[in-house]
């Protein structure tokens, strides 16, 4: 990951100057892909080179467990921090989630071991070229066919194809969502509703075959940090939580395993006054030949009229550009924001936004009418800053 020089403010910002994710050497999407090698997956490549192979391999991704947030909780996740000195190999570095730092997007990078600019979900809201509306990929509506907005098979599918046991161990209302059979689905999943029966049937899943891959999930440490954000007590309460839970996981692992404990971004609190939060509603600038706004707070794809492309793009630059990265769609796909620089499935292009604009401040883009819920979250991620974009690969052999 390119670190820029955090303490400048170029006037405006750079497209180059973003931190681009690890694609290809070190991101959700080359996780599984590694693991699968490892295993003698056809088709597979290991691309994280300081993982070693494993004939049964478990990831367990905590929703919102940014590698920063958890840097700074020692105290409260004393077993996840045992692990950050052997993480990623030995090395002690985190991965990276990749572009946009948000759940739909990185479920599908994970499982697919694909980059956004494959997969096609390269945002928590997007334009779907096809009918002209915003679709939201995490709650998948308006409803959309699933397979021909996602055509490629997930990891999980691939290794079951080559005789390896494949399980998903999850909260039984995501077993039939579309984003779980376009992201997530090969093998069985198998529905728990507390975090320690996941656990227990995770290790159960991982003995089950000679060569074993296991998917885990946990949702609610970032349900605590959207709502109360990632400096309260609700916060830090489910992170000692997700720490015992680890630890139980990895008391159980059966031999010849190892287990992967990652996210899928990270967090931070935004303060709620009008110098963080820049309500899109209310302004009128920002507002002037947009035809849609998509993404989230600090992830944002926006959608010109026709004919107003570049007009949208010197406004939000003049207005914004201080403080966040403003590219236009192929500037972003030439930087490597969704995947290796300059590549992108054709049928993924539209889907980005004429304007994309990433956050580099502690600011947020909010829509007060559009968007109430998602307006009033405490916590939020979806750029290419550190606290967004890091994110842990710690893990327990056997």
């Amino acid at each position: 990951m390119v670190q820029p020089a955090w303490d400048t403010h170029p006037e405006p910002l750079t497209v180059d100057s973003a931190p681009r994710p690890e694609y290809g050497s070190g991101s959700l999407a080359d996780l599984l892909p590694t693991l699968a090698a490892g295993m003698d997956v056809p088709g597979m490549t290991a691309t994280i080179p300081e993982l070693t192979a494993a004939d049964r391999n478990c990831v367990f991704l905590i929703d919102g467990l940014g590698w920063e947030q958890l840097k700074a909780h020692p105290q409260e996740a004393p077993f996840l921090t045992s692990l950050i000195s052997s993480s990623r190999g030995g090395t002690g570095r985190p991965i990276t989630a990749g572009y946009p730092a948000t759940t739909a997007t990185s479920l599908a990078s994970v499982g697919t071991g694909l980059p956004p600019s494959a997969h096609g979900l390269p945002g928590y809201t997007v334009r779907n070229p096809a009918t002209g509306e915003l679709m939201n990929q995490l709650r998948w509506h308006p409803w959309t066919a699933p397979r021909p907005w996602q055509p490629y098979p997930t990891v999980f599918q691939l290794a079951q194809d080559a005789g390896v046991h494949a399980a998903q161990v999850s909260s039984p209302a995501f077993q039939n969502t579309p984003l779980t059979k376009v992201a997530l689905s090969g093998g069985t999943f198998h529905g728990r509703l507390t975090g320690e029966d996941r656990m227990d049937l995770a290790a159960e899943q991982l003995a089950a075959g000679d060569r074993a891959l296991v998917y885990t999930y946990y949702a609610e440490l970032d349900g605590a940090g959207h709502r109360f954000g990632v400096d309260s007590d609700t916060w830090r309460g489910q992170l000692m939580y997700v720490d015992r839970l680890v630890q139980r996981l990895a008391e159980q692992l059966p031999p010849r395993t190892a287990l992967y404990v990652t996210a899928d971004h990270g967090m931070i609190d935004v303060p709620f006054d009008e110098q963080h939060r820049i309500d899109f509603d209310e302004d009128w600038e920002l507002r002037a030949g947009v035809a849609l706004l998509g993404g989230e707070g600090r992830a944002r794809h926006v959608y010109a009229v026709p004919g107003a492309e570049n007009d949208v793009l010197t406004c939000w630059r003049e207005v914004l550009g201080e403080q966040f990265w403003v590219a236009s769609r192929d500037e972003a796909i030439a930087a490597g924001w969704f995947g290796q620089p300059g590549e992108c499935d054709e049928r993924v292009y539209d889907r980005i936004g004429d304007v994309v604009a990433a956050a580099r401040d502690d600011v947020l883009i909010i829509a007060s009418e559009r968007e109430p819920k998602e307006s009033a979250m405490v916590g939020n991620h979806g750029s290419m800053t550190p606290a967004e974009q890091l994110v842990p690969l710690l893990e327990v052999r056997s």
